[in-house]
């Protein structure tokens, strides 16, 4: 693929309103509405990750609301509903109106009618796309379950989420270490790159099955990296507040130093987000990498 014009690298936080966040006292005292929030970590940052989106669908009109409160230049990613990551879903999640089978907490693709998971693609998309109308998406962030392993019928599914997405632009996750394993990782780089398909760079624990090594791979015109802590010892509990409560080191941020530069040089626009949600630690952690990075000669949004 072409390489990189070497462009500004944007950082950002996977979460502006978690609940730790808010607690931590990153907001000064007077900033306690969802636009004063907003506001106010977009004249810090001019990236970041829409989470709340795997839970629940999304509303067009909060599209329109996070455009109006932001600069021109601010870029959002946003995460894919659970549904369509083929992750269970919480049946009161899918929209009111749709038929659902009676009886089951969390739902899969399988246990519903095709016409009722096509609606959900449909009214996602339509939900986000004043973003992409407005110059103002990054990317639509597919992060698949650990169950998602590299085979022929998975691959198809890539390429089924990239068809439905059409111009909107999307970027994948793996959490199965089978698709960057020793023996697999080549053919799954050359894979995305043959249909333009951003992979997501991960800094994570290691030695689980979901565990993905720190593959350093643009293979598409945008590069993503995401950090999700090194807490080995919670990785697996079922606490997200756990899992992510990790705040890395200037000497652990510094490992990425070289290959975020790397990755500018190759890909046309490179985001990095740090997903260690708890408390104020990825905004501290994505101001110290921004640093470490200008320090180094690379140049930051």
């Amino acid at each position: 693929m072409p390489g990189g014009t070497l462009g500004p690298v944007l950082l950002g936080t996977a979460s502006w309103t978690d609940p730790s966040l808010l607690r931590s006292g990153w907001y000064p005292s007077g900033v306690t509405s969802a636009e004063e929030r907003l506001q106010y970590y977009s004249a810090r940052f001019p990236l970041v990750e829409v989470d709340s989106t795997y839970y629940f669908m999304p509303a067009e009109r909060n599209a329109e609301l996070w455009i109006e409160r932001t600069p021109e230049h601010f870029v959002f990613h946003v995460k894919a509903f659970s549904l369509m990551t083929l992750h269970p879903t919480k049946a009161e999640a899918i929209p009111k109106g749709l038929p659902r089978p009676e009886g089951k907490a969390r739902l899969y693709p399988k246990d519903l009618d095709s016409a009722v998971v096509d609606e959900v693609w449909d009214r996602f998309l339509s939900a986000v796309r004043p973003l992409h109308a407005a110059g103002r998406m990054g990317a639509i962030l597919f992060q698949f379950p650990p169950w998602f392993g590299i085979n022929r019928d998975n691959k198809q599914y890539l390429l089924e989420c990239s068809r439905r997405c059409g111009d909107l632009p999307i970027c994948v996750e793996f959490r199965n270490s089978s698709w960057l394993s020793e023996r697999n990782q080549a053919e799954t780089v050359e894979f995305l790159e043959g249909y333009g398909l951003p992979l997501v760079c991960v800094d994570m624990p290691q030695g689980f099955r979901s565990s993905l090594p720190p593959l350093v791979a643009a293979t598409a015109g945008l590069a993503v990296v995401r950090f999700h802590g090194r807490n080995a010892e919670e990785w697996e509990s079922g606490s997200v507040q756990r899992r992510f409560r990790y705040l890395y080191s200037d000497e652990e941020l510094a490992e990425w130093v070289p290959k975020i530069s790397s990755l500018a040089e190759q890909a046309e626009r490179t985001h990095v987000l740090m997903n260690n949600c708890y408390a104020d630690y990825a905004p501290r952690n994505a101001a110290q990498l921004a640093d470490l990075l200008r320090r180094e000669g690379v140049t930051v949004a």
